[in-house]
């Protein structure tokens, strides 16, 4: 029985992968252990690399994917594979540190389901560190996250709540979202964030708007019920308008001829128009949680070296 699987999405880091399956060959030395490297459709030679240390490596096992579909899909097509009783997931750069994954392992082991690393103090820009913190606050709302939990990528979960994850199979999964749409006994540790080793960064401010656009989306109809509010309150402020410059029409001389009644038509239709947006979006978006059927990703090639 494989005791820990490694579940990592890769994406242009064939610079960062030797580095990294040595070191986490070191971490797990003692314990029965597979790596899932996931490529995610990489410019670069990351597949190449990947399948060298598949050779290399009856622990590992690769994943090439048909095309990019982003690191949560990436992520999930690596749970679909993984065998471990406890699965980490963690970046492909470095920046977390392969021997970390013991003491998350640990602290799970101890009862939890889930167990995130905490990073007081995180290397990388601050636009990041913005969105990071903007995301845990909409999370509290949304998913009903702790104010103390941090949203870490680099965590632990056990097999049981892995099995629950994999039954998602909406075309937008949100990896986090998932894990607390199933369980609340979730914990973390406190461990160092590191410099990336080799190359750029790979999320940027677009991938960061498209994680935020899956939690705000894919767990609720908040954004849409905002929508019917503002709706709401707009066709009620039209009312209020309206009756008023009614009065104005009728008792006051003061009065451009056909004005009042153009103005308050305006005021009137455009806010049961946008009332009528929000419920209908209220519905759609209902159908849309439940009926999309878009793949969550393709799997072209899975490698392991089984001598």
């Amino acid at each position: 029985m494989i005791e820990i699987s490694v579940v990592i999405p890769v994406y242009n880091s064939e610079d960062n992968l030797a580095e990294l399956e040595k070191r986490l060959t070191q971490a797990l030395i003692n314990i029965k252990y597979e790596i899932v490297l996931i490529n995610d459709y990489s410019k670069d030679s990351s597949w190449d690399v990947i399948f060298k240390l598949t050779t290399q490596n009856k622990n590992i096992v690769g994943i090439n994917l048909m095309k990019n579909f982003g690191q949560d899909n990436a992520i999930m097509a690596g749970l679909n594979v993984a065998q471990g009783n406890y699965i980490v997931i963690m970046d492909d750069d470095l920046q977390h540190s392969p021997f970390d994954i013991i003491k998350l392992y640990e602290e799970c082991k101890k009862g939890y389901d889930v167990c995130y690393a905490n990073f007081t103090k995180k290397k990388q820009a601050l636009w990041k560190n913005i969105g990071s913190w903007l995301n845990g606050k909409v999370s509290e709302t949304i998913i009903n996250k702790p104010k103390y939990l941090y949203l870490s990528p680099f965590k632990v979960i056990s097999k049981q709540v892995i099995d629950e994850v994999i039954k998602y199979h909406g075309p937008y999964p949100y990896v986090d979202g998932l894990i607390f749409s199933i369980t609340s006994n979730i914990t973390q540790i406190d461990v160092e964030h590191h410099k990336r080793f080799e190359g750029k960064g790979n999320f940027n401010f677009f991938r960061s708007v498209t994680v935020f656009l899956k939690l705000a989306t894919s767990f609720s109809v908040i954004p849409l019920r905002i929508s019917s509010f503002i709706g709401f309150g707009v066709s009620l402020v039209g009312f209020m308008l309206a009756f008023y410059y009614l009065y104005q029409y009728l008792f006051s001389d003061n009065i451009v001829e056909g004005w009042t009644s153009l103005i308050v038509i305006i005021l009137i239709l455009g806010g049961l128009i946008l009332l009528s947006l929000g419920l209908i979006g209220e519905y759609l978006g209902r159908t849309y949680l439940n009926l999309n059927k878009k793949p969550q990703f393709t799997i072209k090639h899975i490698v392991k070296n089984n001598d």
